[in-house]
């Protein structure tokens, strides 16, 4: 009985950690091939995402990448009272997506199931499969439109179609670096070994 017992906890504590998985940043972001090769776990999950939703892999990641930097428990800052007092994090943004709380609560509603944790690279890689499928689905941007879905991702749904992105040249910005880093993954992908 004891025996049972201790690899019951055990198979517990595994599972506590995160199934063992590391939630790091990969080394050479700048290349997706040796992102994949460095976690073939990310790879299997950017495609499991890709078959069930149809966003292409190197969206994905280039989202991620502006997202989270491939760092699995990734967390805002925190902000500060007249720089000393905390106040607590910027937003609640968690994990590879960086998915907000409420979005990460409808998607286990509806998809995901309430067990999904933005810190595990398969639910994460769903997560987006699932908000970009339903973004092209509500206001027509392609899949494969990395600045666009980028734009919808980050501003949110409702925020895209009021077109708030438009008053931040910043954002802007970084939605043309995460096309251009989508076509530079896609580039790359295409002579993985």
């Amino acid at each position: 009985m004891s025996r049972k017992l201790f690899a019951f906890l055990a198979i517990l504590l595994v599972a506590s950690c995160g199934g063992g998985r590391d939630t790091t940043a990969p080394r050479n972001l700048d290349n997706a091939c040796s992102i994949l090769q460095q976690r073939p776990h990310y790879e299997r999950a950017f495609e499991r995402a890709e078959r069930r939703w149809g966003v292409p892999v190197h969206v994905q990641m280039a989202v991620m990448h502006q997202e989270s930097k491939f760092i699995g428990n990734a967390r805002t800052p925190h902000r500060f009272a007249l720089g000393i007092i905390p106040l607590g994090r910027q937003s609640s943004a968690t994990g590879y997506s960086q998915a907000l709380d409420g979005t990460w609560e409808e998607y286990q509603e509806k998809q995901g199931g309430r067990f999904a944790r933005r810190t595990d690279i398969d639910d994460a890689t769903d997560f987006m499969g699932w908000y970009m499928n339903e973004t092209t689905r509500r206001l027509g941007i392609p899949l494969d439109d990395a600045r666009g879905q980028y734009l919808a991702y980050h501003e949110g749904r409702a925020g895209y179609a009021r077109g708030s992105y438009l008053q931040k040249s910043w954002l802007i910005s970084v939605a043309q670096n995460v096309a251009i880093r989508s076509d530079l993954y896609a580039r790359q992908l295409a002579y993985c070994s």
